[in-house]
């Protein structure tokens, strides 16, 4: 810390100047790209939904495209803005913002901010991420079942803005502790090769629809509002695993619990697939499959978590994997003398890529929290007296 240390002896020895975002730099609403208008080449876009299930921080390329013509009317993000997503149906997605270091000008849609400035654009980036950000932005939101913050209102959250060498060297400091998921990113394409290099060396592989090896039980579950729910001992599921624990329960036995709807669909930042056994109540957002042999459970729930779903994903605001078309998903399914051997072999190298106690998730779980911290330490400047 010692070079960030003497940066700020030179450059604000007396503190740091917080401006508002309004004083900086100017809120750009985008307008009109559907996601229907997407074509496989032409102009750079980005839509506000993509930016809560493909974009991180920073982002110097897109996914997406549509027709030239139609980007002429279209607000557009340059080198060094920002774009916002300012909708979401909970708070902490609200105003999640993607710095944009493309050479080219990307088109953005409605729902989303473009917020222009003359900063170090990661280090905004990262402003936007800190707990003074937050903290600041719960005041804002409006609506009830769809959040939103409009530009008027992020115009009047301050941040601190030190001089840009300051900046720099935060920005220096913050991304170094993000070099572990490069690694972890490299470590799921070697289980991936690893898992269909097992599939391929099988003489008895069948692919087989999940409709085929699971009988559906989603027609047991009941969601309770919160304030309807009795405190119990029972955990209480949805997508992405235990929210809450009530008085008595909706299944019991074994199962495999699969995200029926949420970000985490293509963001993939928790498992989807879970098993549970036992009594448990399942709400609405989580499929529930019976499937007798533990072993074939195993690999379903391994195989689930380790491929993209995106194929079978409705297309939407609030991403959502249907009870249809998750019953169309194939399965590799081995005969019982491969079988065991398959999940043995599988799980011992599951465990290294997604356990939350061993291996390198936990390295960087260990890392992102150290990275939480120093990043609001970084962010928490003494105020400039003015």
């Amino acid at each position: 810390m010692s070079r960030i240390d003497d940066l700020i002896a030179e450059y604000c020895p007396d503190g740091v100047r917080h401006q508002t975002l309004g004083e900086i730099g100017e809120f750009i609403r985008g307008n009109g790209i559907q996601k229907r208008d997407f074509r496989d080449s032409g102009f750079g876009c980005i839509h506000y939904g993509q930016i809560y299930t493909y974009y991180g921080l920073f982002a110097d390329h897109t996914k997406s495209f549509i027709d030239p013509n139609l980007a002429e009317k279209r607000k557009k993000a340059y080198k060094g803005d920002l774009v916002i997503a300012t909708t979401s149906e909970n708070e902490e997605d609200v105003c999640k913002a993607c710095a944009w270091l493309g050479e080219e000008p990307i088109a953005i849609s409605g729902d989303a901010y473009i917020f222009r400035h003359h900063q170090n654009p990661k280090y905004i980036s990262y402003c936007f991420q800190s707990e003074l950000f937050q903290s600041q932005k719960k005041k804002y939101i409006t609506g009830t079942k769809v959040l939103r913050v409009n530009g008027d209102a992020m115009a009047k959250i301050h941040v601190p803005v030190p001089p840009l060498p300051v900046q720099e060297e935060i920005v220096r400091i913050l991304d170094s502790f993000s070099s572990l998921e490069a690694e972890l990113e490299a470590r799921r394409k070697q289980y991936a090769y690893y898992r269909d290099q097992l599939i391929r060396d099988c003489p008895s592989i069948r692919w087989i629809p999940l409709s085929e090896i699971s009988e559906n039980c989603d027609k047991s579950r009941k969601p309770i509002k919160k304030e309807k729910r009795i405190a119990g001992k029972t955990p209480y599921y949805g997508a992405s695993g235990v929210v809450d624990y009530v008085d008595g329960f909706t299944h019991e036995g074994d199962y495999l619990l699969l995200s029926e709807d949420g970000a985490n669909l293509l963001a993939r930042s928790m498992p989807i697939a879970y098993q549970i056994s036992g009594r448990n109540w399942i709400n609405s957002h989580a499929h529930v499959l019976r499937i007798e042999n533990a072993n074939l459970r195993q690999l379903v729930e391994m195989y689930l978590n380790s491929i993209s779903l995106e194929p079978y994903i409705t297309k939407g605001a609030q991403p959502k994997l249907t009870k249809q078309r998750m019953e169309t998903i194939a399965v590799p399914v081995p005969s019982e003398d491969y079988l065991s051997r398959i999940v043995e072999m599988l799980t011992k190298f599951y465990a290294l890529t997604t356990s939350l106690t061993d291996g390198l998730p936990a390295e960087i779980e260990a890392r992102r929290k150290q990275y939480e911290y120093y990043r609001d330490r970084l962010l928490s400047f003494d105020e400039l007296a003015v």
